[in-house]
């Protein structure tokens, strides 16, 4: 009696369609990477017509709609502003404040603001805005 020969079962696994997935995948995570917003400070600046572009480093205070304050984008607290304020203007160079408030923020949590600056020797401050599209609005 003859034994038929056995057909050898292949043991090995084809992985170039795996590999073309997997760049596929890196592909795809690596250009969907730039589109994250990154999380920021929601403010709706006012709009003005006069509005011009500041373009040296300066020290930012942002007033948000709910009253919260943030020192160049960190968050904290209306007493610790005026501490915080004088600390950061010892050491910079330009010693000019930028406050970015909301169009809809409390008036008088603005001028707090700007008197905080003001007695922490910033030697000039400014409102941020935005620029008008057009003379119409």
């Amino acid at each position: 009696m003859e034994f038929e020969a056995r057909k050898k079962i292949s043991t090995e696994m084809n992985i170039a369609p795996l590999i073309d997935v997997i760049f596929l995948l890196i592909l795809f995570f690596m250009l969907t990477a730039n589109f994250v917003i990154p999380p920021g400070i929601k403010l709706d600046l006012p709009s003005v017509l006069s509005a011009k572009p500041q373009e040296e480093e300066n020290t930012v205070v942002s007033v948000t709609r709910d009253g919260g304050l943030f020192l160049n984008d960190k968050g904290i607290s209306g007493q610790e502003l005026p501490g915080a304020l004088k600390r950061e203007l010892e050491g910079a160079k330009n010693k000019t404040v930028v406050i970015r408030a909301d169009e809809n923020v409390n008036f008088g949590l603005a001028v707090d603001v700007l008197d905080m600056a003001k007695q922490a020797s910033a030697e000039g401050v400014v409102i941020s805005t935005t620029k008008k599209e057009n003379a119409g609005k």
